[in-house]
């Protein structure tokens, strides 16, 4: 079966985005072995799962960043998985998608989640998209957590963990520190208590 896994940029003080969704205190200290990471990760993929926020931030950029004479080759590499990825963006707001590979869905509905993941493929990706999180958590459908803990404190913004209606125990499987002061911490629910 295949996994549905978190992977989230996170603040000392539980924040995964500052108030405005801005991505400085991110970027101003992202370094080649997130890079290395995060391309890891999306190679082990075939589907994303995102929220309208998160769809928007990233149709943004992506579409043709490979295009721009001032990406990274980091990023045009990067740009070609996410331009290639299946999307799948959960909106009740928006109209329609035009990002290629994309498919707009108002709700989400637990037995299409499973269904998606009993199909053959690759693993499924929830980035940023905190509503999303909340959800399939409160679900007990998200396999593993991966959170890039950053050395920053944010004071305000969004809180991936919040509306969570039961006690989600988790079990740390792998942690790694990167140069720059970022710790990884990979986390799976507890089989206990319907999580899995």
């Amino acid at each position: 079966m295949r996994k549905i896994i978190v992977s989230e940029f996170y603040s000392l003080d539980g924040l995964m985005s500052d108030p405005e969704d801005k991505m400085e205190w991110i970027t101003g200290t992202f370094n080649e072995e997130m890079g290395k990471y995060e391309g890891g990760l999306y190679d082990s993929a075939d589907t994303l799962l995102l929220g309208r926020t998160t769809y928007k931030i990233f149709e943004g950029y992506w579409p043709t960043a490979a295009s721009n004479p001032a990406t990274s080759q980091g990023d045009i590499e990067m740009a070609h998985k996410m331009n290639n990825i299946t999307k799948i963006v959960f909106s009740h707001s928006m109209e329609g998608v035009e990002w290629k590979n994309s498919k707009l869905l108002k709700e989400i509905n637990p037995e299409e989640i499973v269904k998606l993941k009993k199909e053959k493929g690759k693993n499924i990706l929830v980035i940023g998209s905190a509503s999303i999180v909340q959800q399939l958590t409160n679900l007990g459908l998200i396999d593993e957590y991966h959170l890039l803990v950053h050395p920053v404190v944010l004071g305000s913004g969004k809180p991936l963990f919040k509306n969570i209606k039961d006690r989600l125990s988790l079990k740390l499987v792998n942690a790694e520190t990167f140069k720059n002061g970022v710790v990884l911490l990979l986390y799976q629910p507890e089989t206990k208590g319907g999580n899995k």
